[in-house]
């Protein structure tokens, strides 16, 4: 019900990793974003008071737990974090976020040299009419999750969230009016918009950033652009 919905890659994947002609629509103003290379960690807060943390895959903790699943970190990162977030009495709210630094990925030297963990808020959704959902099967709940089942805030109210809840947001990197649909005017714009990475956490850093998610301002369109997907692209052609 609440594991965050895969992102589509704005060119489309073929064979063997390859890059296709085939774009996602973006209908309107794109709004730009830094992808944070981490893990994607969750906060679910429960009506009645509670929270749960996961990862995207596993939930890992509940409030008043007194043993913890430790994957990844996110327990022990985000444990403190989430007691003291407010909670809706009619919905259930999912704060999706990066979790980087430390030892999490192999891409974590691009953001520390001294093993430093760090979080971005990217998403948060809400969700509603509780009952029904529960009475849903898990199979039924994965159909409606992958078609867009999930509400997710829009740009303004995701703002105002992240500033209720004393979260950064995953760095706004730039609003267009549109992008560019080859791969490599794609690529070489990606390239010009994110040079090195606006979340390092220490000064000893290597600096690459992962690439970037490009969203409608409604969220109606959303899709992922990274280095290595047009890298790997660029070396097939080659």
């Amino acid at each position: 019900m609440t594991k965050y919905p895969s992102i589509p890659t704005y060119h489309a994947l073929g064979d063997r990793g390859a890059l296709l002609k085939e774009t996602v629509i973006f209908d309107g103003e794109v709004i730009l974003t830094e992808k944070v290379d981490g893990t994607n960690s969750r906060i679910i807060l429960l009506p009645d008071g509670n929270f749960v943390l996961g990862s995207r895959e596993e939930l890992l903790f509940a409030k008043g737990d007194l043993i913890g699943n430790p994957a990844l970190g996110i327990v022990d990162s985000l444990k403190g974090v989430a007691s003291c977030l407010p909670q809706s009495q009619d919905c259930i709210t999912v704060a999706y976020l990066e979790l980087y630094g430390g030892k999490i990925t192999s891409a974590s030297k691009q953001y520390t040299s001294e093993q430093r963990v760090g979080w971005r808020l990217f998403d948060v959704a809400v969700l509603t009419d509780i009952e029904t959902l529960f009475d849903k099967s898990t199979k039924q709940l994965s159909a409606w999750r992958d078609n867009g089942g999930q509400m997710f805030l829009d740009e303004a109210q995701l703002s105002k969230t992240a500033k209720d809840y004393g979260f950064e947001l995953t760095p706004r990197l730039a609003t267009v009016a549109a992008l560019p649909t080859s791969i490599q005017e794609a690529h070489e714009f990606l390239k010009s918009i994110l040079p090195k990475t606006n979340v390092a956490l220490d000064a000893g850093a290597n600096g690459r950033g992962e690439g970037i998610v490009a969203r409608t301002n409604s969220r109606s369109a959303i899709a992922k652009l990274r280095f290595e997907d047009y890298e790997r692209h660029a070396k097939r052609r080659n």
